[in-house]
């Protein structure tokens, strides 16, 4: 008797630890419409599963009960091999399984690719016509994230917010490694990597304040990568979105964007009142600093055939960014480069120090 009723105390207790948990169980209660149909995918994949694990542990427990050594009373065939009845079973709910499973992936693959513009709000709203999204540029840094509004002019660390009922659409990239952007009750979980650009289109229908953190493990500060999404009503919204113009925050240039680049962990919420036009653009490219050259226009040149012994050095000059400067930039020789790309040149032309200017493609004139 001591040894049920210690176990029905333990039982309990881990009933009781798990029923604490339940309102931490954000994405069984999601809060936007693509988050809502997420959910109802996990929900409906596990009872798919359910129907398998269900029957096999109650076929094994009743198998080891039934023929237990002391039931002398049931019948054990030792020489049965096959059924033909049990094979159809055994294989035929499975392979449906797999069929629905298999066609569900297919579906939703489409529906909910996060490149996709949203086309209802919830199962029985449409977008409205005329409504344009929420552009939010946001930027995955070690360890913090940062979210541009580029219309609106603004920029925060680690907080953003949204009007509810609205398309949001996010452009996403990264700073140095692959990280993940994660609102449980949002969406699901998006990669970001450096160079490139991930998008998410959502959309939250209840107001309220909800958790967005990283995935992804990214370094020593990783636990501390932490957001703050906030849903509101319009009027809301646009009163936060003054109060951030109007907060007295500095305007977030190049330089402080370097700045604000250099890992930090654990960072309280930064409030920028402007915003450098295009720097997530550079940020993507990978050309915030003033000397370097922006990954498409690197590509841009490869595309013609490269720039030959000359650009292996790489162009740093600044105005290589701009498209009418091009073919304008001085690029000095290096012993390292001309040696690799052609070792019988001259030693005279090795040691050259002077500025040869590039000739204008005539493409580009």
């Amino acid at each position: 008797m001591k040894t049920a009723s210690r176990l029905r105390s333990l039982i309990l207790l881990a009933s009781a630890a798990l029923m604490a948990g339940c309102n931490q169980l954000t994405v069984l209660r999601p809060s936007g419409y693509i988050a809502e149909q997420e959910k109802d995918l996990v929900l409906l994949a596990t009872y798919l599963m359910l129907i398998v694990i269900i029957p096999v542990i109650f076929l094994t427990l009743f198998f080891a009960w039934r023929y237990r050594e002391k039931n002398v009373n049931a019948t054990y065939d030792p020489t049965f091999t096959h059924s033909n009845k049990l094979e159809v079973v055994l294989w035929s709910i499975p392979i449906i399984i797999i069929l629905i499973l298999a066609y569900i992936t297919y579906v939703t693959s489409h529906s909910l690719d996060p490149f996709r513009p949203l086309e209802k709000i919830d199962e029985n709203r449409p977008v409205a016509a005329g409504v344009e999204p929420l552009e939010v540029q946001v930027v995955a840094m070690d360890w913090k994230w940062l979210f541009i509004y580029p219309k609106e002019g603004i920029a925060l660390v680690n907080e953003m917010a949204a009007p509810v009922d609205r398309p949001i659409r996010f452009k996403m990239t990264a700073t140095s490694v692959m990280n993940t952007f994660y609102i449980p009750a949002l969406a699901g979980m998006i990669y970001v990597m450096p160079g490139m650009e991930s998008q998410l289109n959502a959309v939250i229908n209840k107001p309220g304040d909800y958790m967005g953190l990283s995935g992804n493990y990214s370094g020593a500060g990783f636990s501390g990568m932490k957001f703050n999404f906030k849903g509101l009503e319009q009027k809301d919204y646009d009163a936060w979105v003054e109060k951030v113009r109007s907060s007295g925050g500095a305007q977030l240039t190049r330089a402080d964007y370097l700045q604000l680049a250099k890992p930090s962990a654990n960072e309280k919420v930064r409030e920028y009142a402007s915003v450098d036009p295009g720097l997530y653009e550079r940020v993507r490219l990978r050309c915030v600093e003033a000397d370097r050259m922006c990954s498409d226009m690197i590509m841009a040149i490869d595309a013609q055939g490269g720039l030959g012994r000359l650009g292996v050095d790489g162009v740093v000059t600044e105005a290589i960014n701009e498209p009418a400067h091009r073919g304008e930039i001085q690029v000095f020789r290096s012993y390292v480069s001309e040696a690799l790309c052609a070792p019988a040149v001259r030693t005279t032309d090795l040691q050259a120090s002077s500025p040869i200017p590039l000739s204008v493609p005539t493409s580009v004139q």
